[in-house]
């Protein structure tokens, strides 16, 4: 499996967020910080708004801040709300009944626990381990 861009650059954010709790990131900087549209990054804050992730703060001195401690936010949080599938296979996906084998085939349960196993490890980090692993995040 492979997470999207969309997915890596919203690890950065809230990353960036997390290493700047005593101010608001601006947008611009972020994208600088990243090598990335201020455009790109707009797109990929909409679901982490939604989702409580981040916060928006509006007005000249406006910017972006996390919706809860880093602590309290883990990879699967932020890989639930970016990535639009996690359909490993044909079977996983509604229209399975075109696959002759969905009935008698044990491959969709050994993905399905692979899957399962891959959103526990997730579950498991948080955005502030990811901070703290890497101490120049603090300097971007």
């Amino acid at each position: 499996m492979r997470l999207t861009r969309q997915t890596n650059y919203a690890m950065r954010i809230l990353m960036y967020c997390a290493a700047n709790t005593d101010r608001l990131s601006r947008i611009p900087e972020i994208a600088a910080a990243y090598s990335v549209s201020e455009l790109f990054l707009f797109k990929i804050l909409q679901p982490l708004v939604e989702a409580g992730l981040v916060e928006t703060v509006r007005g000249r001195n406006g910017g972006v801040r996390l919706g809860r401690p880093a602590e309290q936010i883990s990879l699967f949080d932020v890989v639930r709300v970016t990535e639009e599938s996690f359909a490993m296979a044909e079977c996983f996906e509604n229209d399975a009944a075109e696959c002759p084998l969905v009935d008698s085939c044990a491959l969709n349960s050994a993905l399905r626990e692979a899957l399962n196993a891959f959103f526990a490890v997730l579950s498991r980090y948080t955005i502030a381990d990811l901070v703290a692993a890497r101490p120049n995040v603090r300097h971007l």
